[in-house]
């Protein structure tokens, strides 16, 4: 049993407690509207869990080829915008469901053998200011982070089904 007097900072159970632990932290210290980990699957970018806690439902996904996490793995826009308008990467991203995404911040989350796992992202439906970018460092630790714990053999939850699709 853990002593009252450290519980808060014992070692979280599995990787899906300290992923939320994370979101949770960006959430309180970073702010921004949305806090995501996502994992890419079969070209398809899927949400594994979401600060706040039912903003998003597990397993919703969306097109890899349509997410602005893409753009950001691939070097074709910033891992932060304040306004996503001024990049036109983000900015041809504007309809569907990123639409109102005013201003984002996304870290790429890796697995032990150097390829892409997924991403943790931070959303916001209005512009943010320049000032916003100071956080950048923070959202890359959280991700390091993450992928530290999953080389060290912490499993991410399974990749939930899609809530849109309807099985028989």
């Amino acid at each position: 049993m853990v002593p009252a007097s450290i519980a808060d900072v014992a070692p979280w159970r599995d990787w899906c407690s300290a992923a939320e632990g994370a979101l949770r932290f960006l959430a309180e210290h970073v702010g921004w509207d949305l806090w995501l980990v996502t994992q890419v699957v079969d070209g398809r970018q899927v949400i594994l869990l979401a600060d706040p806690p039912g903003a998003v439902r597990p397993g919703t996904s969306l097109p890899w080829e349509e997410s602005f996490c893409r753009q950001m793995i691939e070097c074709e826009a910033p891992r932060l915008a304040t306004v996503t308008a001024a990049v036109p990467a983000y900015a041809s991203r504007s309809t569907g469901p990123v639409r109102d995404i005013a201003a984002y911040v996304g870290v790429p989350l890796v697995r032990a053998d150097g390829s892409l796992f997924g991403t943790l992202c931070g959303l916001a439906f209005r512009a943010k200011p320049r000032s916003a970018a100071r956080d950048l460092s923070v959202v890359e630790t959280s991700a390091r982070m993450l992928s530290t714990l999953m080389a060290a053999g912490m499993a991410p939850p399974p990749v939930p089904a899609d809530p849109r699709r309807r099985t028989p």
